[in-house]
């Protein structure tokens, strides 16, 4: 960070930027119902004029902060442009429409919940990213459940919550490498570090997604519906094992530690060579990288104005042995969801992130986060309050700085000294920084990845929140088992850690 050019806010100051920037951005979103963009660059502009009015920075170094936030973020927008083009050509031909055909036939709704999150959570693990996982696997996961009759924001939010396991468990992810590398401490014992909350979360969602099957499988499946679906797909895609390897050459190049954005960009040149071959023109391929694809089976079904014209489009395209009122319902169904992808539809995402990032630089270049934290750390007194105020630092961090790195940068650089006077093990901070800065990026509509998941998934953010069950129990568990003495891990003789509810006497002249 550059050097600071004018005097530091008061806590005042600080809080009243705070509190104004979020009662307005809520009143936007929550009141006024607009898209959250606008109001985060008046809140923008709020902190802006009071550093350089009030805190009498000069604007170049204000714009300094904003261009290195929206920096920060760079690559994620790449990322976000290749995964529209990565839903753009992957539909037409036939990947996405082959996993969900498939994955029709061998799920039940009872077992449909609990199974995503294990499978988002092996393929996130193996590729160390929550973004690729929902990108790839979860979007299939996201048809398979509206086929089964499971409701969008459930099965997204169990998918969010197996993607982020790997997200920040996995040696591969950045957030798991980044979170000890601020705190100080080394990958392999802040990964032990996370088992202690991780393990006994996950094993709660595990339960919660297994009751939530059965909720919502009643015990019985739709056969006819399943069926219509299939044959739908069927008439407009081709279907086939082959589907299935655009992603797990995505895959197994992330495994093989393979850049992001080549690895992910190779999914985008495995499902233009697929739709070349089905059939389709380059300049075809081309539109669809852009403007993603737009459902023509589906889409003629659900525009049909009677049961009569749904009836002749089935009987055009060959397709039998179909209601026309079970197609026209299943029909609107799959328009919704395979009309979708290209660069273009990443633009409103890109464009919320510009704009949060650019009120993060402000808020992160005019001291404003940095002062509110600095009075909370007079307040702590015990391991589970200091544990307690980097979660919540870390949520603040989130929802103020609209990043995820910077929820772990922020607040690992100010609680840093105070978990080392405290006799704390460096891995506690790495830990707490993860269960809270990297679970809760998700959960804010205007964070660079509660932004990319609702635009990969197709679901709001704050409709999937409620079923993101890991990523807002995770910081829960954290601090009630820091409370409870379980994981706590003191600073011993030569720097390893020492498990105990309370410091060691042996450790007390350290």
């Amino acid at each position: 960070m550059s050097e600071q050019i004018g005097r530091k806010p008061t806590l005042a100051e600080a809080l009243a930027v705070l509190f104004f920037s979020g009662v307005f951005i809520g009143a936007g979103v929550l009141y006024w119902e607009v898209s959250v963009h606008i109001p985060i660059v008046v809140a923008a502009t709020l902190a802006a004029l009071v550093g350089r009015f009030v805190l009498k920075r000069p604007w170049t170094n204000i714009e300094e902060g904003m261009i290195q936030g929206i920096m920060m973020a760079m690559q994620a927008m790449l990322i976000l442009y290749i995964i529209g083009m990565i839903i753009g050509t992957w539909i037409p031909a036939g990947v996405v429409p082959s996993m969900i055909s498939y994955g029709l036939s061998i799920l039940s709704p009872s077992v449909f919940l609990l199974t995503a999150l294990i499978i988002c959570s092996i393929v996130s693990l193996a590729t160390g990213s929550s973004w690729s996982t929902a990108g790839t696997v979860g979007i299939a996961f996201m048809g398979i459940g509206a086929g089964l009759g499971i409701p969008a924001p459930v099965t997204a939010g169990i998918i969010i919550s197996g993607a982020y396991v790997g997200d920040k468990m996995s040696p591969l992810s950045d957030t798991t490498n980044l979170a000890p590398a601020v705190a100080g401490t080394d990958l392999f014992q802040h990964i032990r570090a996370m088992c202690w909350t991780t393990i006994p979360t996950y094993l709660v969602v595990c339960v919660i997604a297994t009751v939530m099957g059965f909720r919502y499988a009643g015990g019985s499946l739709d056969g006819a519906k399943i069926s219509a679906i299939q044959a739908i797909l069927a008439g407009e895609f081709h279907i086939s094992l082959l589907g299935f390897v655009p992603p797990i050459i995505v895959i197994a190049l992330c495994v093989a530690k393979c850049p992001a954005i080549p690895g992910l960009f190779s999914g985008v040149a495995a499902g233009a060579a697929m739709a070349l071959m089905g059939g389709y023109s380059v300049g075809d391929v081309l539109g669809f990288t852009l403007d993603g694809y737009t459902a023509a089976l589906a889409g003629e079904i659900a525009g049909a104005p009677d049961l009569g014209a749904v009836a002749k489009v089935l009987t055009d395209h060959q397709v039998v042995g179909l209601s026309p009122a079970l197609a026209r319902e299943v029909g609107g169904m799959l328009d919704t969801l395979l009309t979708r992808g290209g660069m273009m539809s990443m633009a409103n995402t890109i464009a919320l992130i510009t704009c949060a990032l650019s009120f993060g630089g402000i808020m992160e270049r005019c001291g404003f986060l940095d002062v509110v934290l600095e009075a909370i750390m007079k307040m702590v007194r015990t391991v589970g309050g200091l544990v307690t105020s980097v979660i919540v630092s870390a949520v603040l961090s989130n929802l103020f700085l609209g990043d995820q790195y910077l929820s772990l940068v922020m607040p690992g650089r100010i609680f840093k000294s105070a978990f080392e006077k405290k006799g704390l093990h460096a891995r506690m901070l790495s830990r707490t920084l993860e269960d809270a800065g990297t679970m809760t990026s998700s959960l804010v509509p205007w964070n660079t990845c509660g932004a990319y998941m609702s635009g990969a998934l197709g679901v709001p953010t704050a409709q999937y929140i409620p079923y993101a069950f890991l990523n807002w129990l995770n910081p829960l568990m954290a601090i009630l088992l820091t409370y409870l003495g379980i994981g706590v891990a003191w600073r011993g003789r030569g720097g390893e850690p020492v498990l105990a509810r309370t410091r060691p006497e042996e450790l007390t002249h350290l």
